[in-house]
């Protein structure tokens, strides 16, 4: 079998096409026009190998490469790409041969973009049409056999086989049809007698070559007049012009000329247009005398770039001749670039890596060649650019880290500029959102804390507060406050302080004691929570203020109960001597404990004085025969806390040279305000005293016969039993703190050293030697220092105790 020319170029084409396709992805369907809404053109899955079950995940979807309007969709639960609009071959590419629809399929995840090519093609939808419904011709009884008559064509919107294929004639005797490639004549077939016939009717018949056949007629009037000779002739069958789209309107395009040999009225031509449409007729004016025509509007060369208009130039008679007329509408850089966002991942993460797409831009220009030749790009001050992808498409991908907590918004402008003289640009603003990732631990506004607590406090009372930032978002720059596990003196930290995890303030737990700790540090974590969580610790501190809730106690003399030492003084004491000594301590701290000493009591109130500081009691004067041998000192011990607390103690002072003197002291009685002696203590106190002078008088008798060399009736240094001793006493000086012991001799005289009572002196200048004080209980002397509750049988056991130490 011969293969023809034709079909040799046409195999090779459609293998050029075939590689194309592989080459680029591209896709080719054809339909026909007016098919209804829903019809399937073909299943794109199947045909690029996609996964239908992913279509939806993808956003799949189909975008027109100019137009905005959608003709077609894509059915993403099986892949079929369906119309979903009305399509009009004629209205969408009029007289073209082919009528391509140019269509984009856009995946995302990843970015895919495959190009479909949808060929409409054309069925008889269209019958043929003549511009007029009446034909008028006069023609002059002269005309000869074979004249011919030029009829306008009819008009078939639909092309090739579908448009004008065939025309027929109404049959007569006079005229039959002649057909040409681009004209219709009528032949006059037999001379014309006007006085025969005036006028002829005639029906012509236009023919597509559709199925079902679609037809179109008109009618011809035929006027037989007197002889015109001649019809008009353009002086060219094909006129062209070439104007800009920007032409002004009423610039001329062109003017035809038609010539008639005829004279007169038969040679006076008129110009017009043929058939052409509405919209061609508002556009274009021709002058009927001159012509010229005109450009009535603005014409646009993305719209309509080439016009083909048909003139007549008929003469006074009627006869017409025909002409073409072809307009080129050359492009001008009009129309500035179109940028459209196809596609955005907003918002788009923190954490991604640079280069990351996350946009596709599509940039359309309507111009031709160079002013439709695009150029794209972003500001400087965004981490992001364009990169170029397929044609006309763009991808907005990152060129550095994100952060959102420096920017958490970007308004990114992209310009696109043309290459036309002078070029025209635009620019379209891209709002994108930075998502949050948990890329930031809370940090504490301070390095460390501190508080600050008295002792005694309430369990509950807020202590301080701890205060963290996190600059993420959310969840993730939310903040929760918790103590590490820790001990304090042995003890879980939880059980001395909790932390409010939402307000970060602490909560002291329990009561503080300063005597027991000062200060101790625990560690506070603040955690976000994201996922997963990011946390920072900080330490604090606290400190335990002293509060003045210990009283000062007193460690010398003795508290009641234990025993205690009894001072004796002599007679000859000068003012200023050392008599005695008050010691006591304070637990508490600082100024709280800070010690005075005062003489709230006393027998005689004007003999002794005590140091504000020191303690120490001293006589103010010099001792008188007057003055009560036995004197009573209330000592009051105050700390300089706020509130100020005391303790008070009872110092009990013997004024004595000789202990042949101690009878007396059943002379001597408390001032009667101060007795609280019942009758049968006074007779008890008699009783006693009676044989405490026997006792006296033998000791003396035994003293004076042995004539031994005195010794120390009492002695031993002032000892502060270690019992009465705080654990954590410190040795501060001058603060009611223990200093160094003093220690106390008594001597009768102040010469001799011979006698057993020996005067009060000390190894210093001003102090009694430890080892010579009077060593006694409470009980022993109970009778004679007042107290109510001694027993005779008391001052027996002390008798004895003195003989039997005489005599050892």
């Amino acid at each position: 079998m011969a293969i023809t020319s034709s079909e040799v170029r046409g195999l090779v084409f459609g293998v050029l096409l075939y590689s194309l396709h592989l080459a680029e992805g591209d896709l080719s369907y054809s339909f026909s026009e007016e098919m209804r809404r829903g019809s399937v053109v073909g299943n794109v899955a199947k045909d690029l190998g996609l996964d239908v079950s992913k279509l939806s995940a993808r956003k799949a979807r189909i975008d027109a490469e100019v137009s905005n309007k959608h003709y077609f969709e894509i059915n993403i639960r099986t892949g079929d790409l369906v119309i979903s609009d009305r399509i009009d071959r004629e209205g969408l590419c009029g007289d073209k041969a082919s009528c391509v629809l140019k269509q984009e399929i856009m995946l995302e995840n990843p970015l895919e973009l495959h190009r479909v090519n949808l060929h409409v093609q054309d069925i008889n939808d269209n019958a043929p049409q003549f511009n007029r419904e009446l034909i008028q011709i006069d023609i002059s009884e002269s005309a000869v056999k074979g004249a011919r008559f030029p009829i306008e064509e009819a008009h078939d919107a639909d092309i090739g086989q579908n448009s004008v294929q065939t025309y027929n004639l109404q049959n007569n005797e006079n005229f039959i049809l002649g057909v040409g490639t681009n004209s219709v004549e009528l032949v006059l077939n037999k001379e014309l007698d006007r006085e025969k016939l005036k006028e002829i009717g005639l029906l012509l018949t236009a023919l597509d070559g559709g199925l079902p056949q679609r037809t179109g007629t008109v009618k011809i009037h035929i006027n037989v007049l007197d002889a015109n000779d001649n019809i008009p002739v353009f002086n060219k069958l094909v006129y062209k012009s070439t104007i800009p789209e920007n032409s002004p309107v009423g610039s001329a395009v062109l003017t035809v000329s038609a010539t008639d040999a005829d004279e007169g009225l038969n040679g006076e031509v008129t110009y017009d247009f043929g058939h052409i449409s509405d919209e061609v007729k508002g556009i274009f004016e021709i002058d009927s005398k001159t012509g010229k025509i005109k450009l009535m509007t603005t014409v646009d060369f993305e719209t309509m770039p080439l016009f083909e208009l048909r003139v007549t130039a008929k003469d006074g008679l009627g006869l017409t001749s025909y002409s073409k007329v072809i307009i080129d509408v050359t492009d001008v850089n009009d129309n500035a670039p179109i940028i459209n966002v196809k596609s955005l991942s907003n918002p788009v993460p923190e954490n991604v890596s640079p280069g990351t797409e996350v946009g596709i831009i599509n940039v359309q220009d309507r111009d031709s060649e160079k002013n439709g030749q695009v150029r794209c790009s972003v500001q400087l001050n965004v981490p992001f650019k364009l990169v170029p992808s397929i044609k006309n498409y763009y991808s907005l991908v990152t060129t550095g880290q994100l952060d959102r907590e420096l920017v958490s918004d970007y308004n990114i402008t992209i310009t696109a500029t043309d290459e036309g003289s002078p070029p025209l640009s635009s620019s379209k603003t891209v709002q994108l959102s930075v998502a949050d990732i948990n890329d930031n631990p809370p940090v504490f506004e301070e390095q460390s804390y501190s508080a600050y607590v008295s002792e005694n406090n309430k369990p509950g009372s807020t202590l301080c507060s701890v205060s963290a930032r996190d600059p993420d978002w959310r969840q993730n720059g939310t903040v929760i406050y918790s103590l590490l596990p820790g001990e304090v003196n042995g003890a879980s930290v939880s059980s001395y302080l909790s932390v409010n995890g939402d307000t970060g303030v602490i909560h002291a737990v329990r009561s503080f004691d300063y005597e027991q700790f000062r200060s101790f540090k625990v560690h506070v974590m603040a955690r976000d929570n994201g996922s997963p969580p990011l946390s920072s610790n900080v330490t604090v501190s606290v400190f335990i203020s002293d509060v003045n809730d210990n009283s000062p106690q007193i460690l010398y003399p003795a508290p009641e109960g234990s025993s205690f030492m009894t001072e004796l003084v002599p007679k000859a004491a000068h003012g200023g001597s050392l008599v005695s000594k008050v010691i006591a301590v304070d637990a508490d701290s600082g100024q709280n404990a800070w010690l005075s000493y005062h003489i709230v009591k006393a027998t005689d109130p004007g003999l002794f004085t005590i140091g504000l500081h020191s303690g120490e009691i001293r006589t103010q004067r010099d001792i008188s025969e007057s003055d009560s041998m036995k004197q009573n000192l209330i000592v009051a011990v105050k700390d300089n806390g706020q509130p100020s607390l005391s303790a008070t103690c009872a110092m009990y002072l013997l004024i004595s040279d000789n202990l042949a003197e101690v009878p007396e002291l059943k002379d001597i009685s408390y001032d009667e305000k101060n007795s609280k002696l019942t009758s049968y203590l006074i007779i008890a106190l008699v009783s006693v005293s009676t044989f405490f002078l026997t006792f006296i008088i033998i000791i003396l008798g035994v003293r004076f016969c042995r004539r031994r060399k005195p010794r120390l009736l009492f002695d031993g240094a002032v000892a502060i039993p270690g019992a009465y001793l705080p654990p954590n006493y410190a040795d501060v000086d001058g603060t009611g703190t223990l200093r160094s012991a003093y220690n106390y001799d008594a001597y009768l005289t102040t010469g001799s050293r011979t006698s057993d009572f020996k005067f009060v002196s000390s190894y210093n200048d001003n102090t009694l030697p430890a080892d010579q004080t009077l060593k006694k209980s409470p009980t022993e002397f109970a009778d004679m220092f007042g107290d109510s509750d001694a027993s005779p049988e008391v001052g027996m056991d002390f008798l004895q105790k003195i003989f039997s130490d005489k005599e050892s």
